[in-house]
Formats: structure tokens, sequence, C-alpha cells
């Protein structure tokens, strides 16, 4: 049903109530439903996202992002770890004996670390705390990728560690994101980890992250890969079946945690 005539703070009162229940919205779309041309819908939109009340995309808006996960490691692998840990054995369910995997610097990978089943691997990282949690596993095989460390994100970033992953296709590449949305794709906060995350995805046969409540949505400054290009993405067992066809209907294979 149109709704015709609504005056500007009535157009954007709807806009925002849209945002809130779906999460994203059409500009065509909406200019049909408010019997408006897609020009003033746009101009509603860039208002709303100058006001800080939407995130501004191609051909619409999305709700405003979460903010991404701030700290160190350290610090964020202390919140949300049975969330974290739940996320882990999903993730551990992809990995095949005798594979060789890249586990960079995050706190979910920090998890995954501590689940990775007693099977032969070749485990490759560029983050300390991760090594550090596989030295006493034998049966993997670890390679540490190098560099100066820059301890706010827990790893190798710079140009040692990109000349080394160009060396290295691995099997699998868990990806540390800081934000997950369907349009900005896989984002980070740092402009040298998203080069990096880049350069590795594109040595990589498979890519995967696993998503938090708090990663889904969120968008950090930096975009790593669109979701048509991650290969798995592991996310809570509550999150919504529409989010959840949605993020699989983009190209992405989705794996749900156990409860």
């Amino acid at each position: 049903m149109k709704r015709e005539n609504l005056l500007l703070q009535e157009r954007h009162a709807y806009i925002l109530a849209q945002l809130n229940t779906e999460g994203r919205v059409i500009a065509a779309t909406l200019a049909q439903e408010l019997n408006v041309t897609e020009d003033t819908l746009r101009r509603d939109l860039r208002d709303l996202a100058a006001a800080g009340l939407c995130q501004k995309v191609y051909g619409g808006a999305v709700r405003m992002p979460n903010a991404p996960e701030s700290g160190t490691l350290v610090q964020r692998m202390e919140r949300q770890q049975s969330d974290k840990s739940r996320l882990a054995a999903a993730a551990v369910t992809l990995i095949a004996p005798g594979s060789i995997l890249f586990l960079d610097a995050g706190s979910s990978n920090l998890a995954i670390a501590c689940a990775l089943p007693e099977v032969p691997l070749t485990v490759l990282t560029n983050a300390p705390s991760i090594a550090a949690q596989l030295l006493e596993k034998p049966y993997i095989d670890l390679i540490m990728i190098g560099g100066r460390i820059k301890q706010s994100l827990g790893g190798s970033v710079g140009s040692t560690a990109l000349r080394e992953v160009e060396l290295i296709h691995p099997d699998l590449y868990f990806v540390g994101a800081c934000g997950v949305d369907l349009d900005a794709g896989v984002t980070a906060v740092d402009y040298e980890e998203a080069e990096f995350k880049r350069r590795l995805s594109a040595h990589s046969k498979a890519t995967a992250v696993v998503a938090t409540a708090s990663k889904i949505g969120a968008v950090a400054s930096y975009r790593v890969l669109p979701i048509s290009q991650l290969t798995h993405l592991i996310v809570e067992a509550e999150t919504s079946e529409a989010a959840a066809e949605a993020y699989a209907a983009a190209g992405t294979r989705l794996l749900r945690a156990g409860a």
C-alpha cells in the first residue's frame, strides 16, 4: 500500500522503522511505497546517514552497524568466551586431516586454535598468541609468519609478512574479521591488516569467517572481501532465518554453531 503525501519527518520515521525491522532498505522500493521520486528518497537517505541514523550503501541503506570489537587480542578473547568456543567447535568440522590452515590474529581464531582436532595438520599464523597455544600440540606442524608485531592487532601484517604469504597457498584460511555485512562484506579496522587479509585470501583455496552476533552487520573501515568470495560463514545458532538465508543467497556457505 502506498503512503502518499507524507511529510518529511513522517517519511524519515517510516524509513527508520523499516531499517529497524529489516536491517536494510532499497531506495527504489521505498520510493514506490512512499509515492516519491527516487531522487527524493535518496536525499532522505543522505539526510539520515548524515545524522548518523543509517549507513548509505549502493541502492539503499543499512541499519547503523554495530561498532567492531575493540581492545587487544587477549582482551577480545575474554569477551563472549562461551559463544566463541561454540563457534570454534563448529568451525573445526571444516578441517580435513593433513590440510594446511592459516589462522590470522583474532580472538575467534584463538578459540579455533584451542579446539583443533588431534589430527596431523600444518598451521600457519602471524599471531604469537595462537602460535603459543599450538606449541604443545605435537601433531601440528607450526609455521610462524614474521616481522614486526602490531600490538593492537596481536599479529604481523607489515611488509615482511606480506612477502612471506606470497609463498604459501593454504587449503583453508580462517579470516579474523572485525565486521561481516551483506553490503560491506568482510571488513577490518586497520589498513595494513586489511591488505594482508586480502592478499592471503587471494592465495587460499577456501576462506572462512567465524562471526559472533556482534560482528553480523558490523562494518569496519577497510574492506577485505565481499560475501560472495567468502567460502564459509560460521554463525551462532540463534541467527535469524532471514539473516541466514540472505548471507547464503549472497554466495557463502552457512554453518551454524551448536547450542
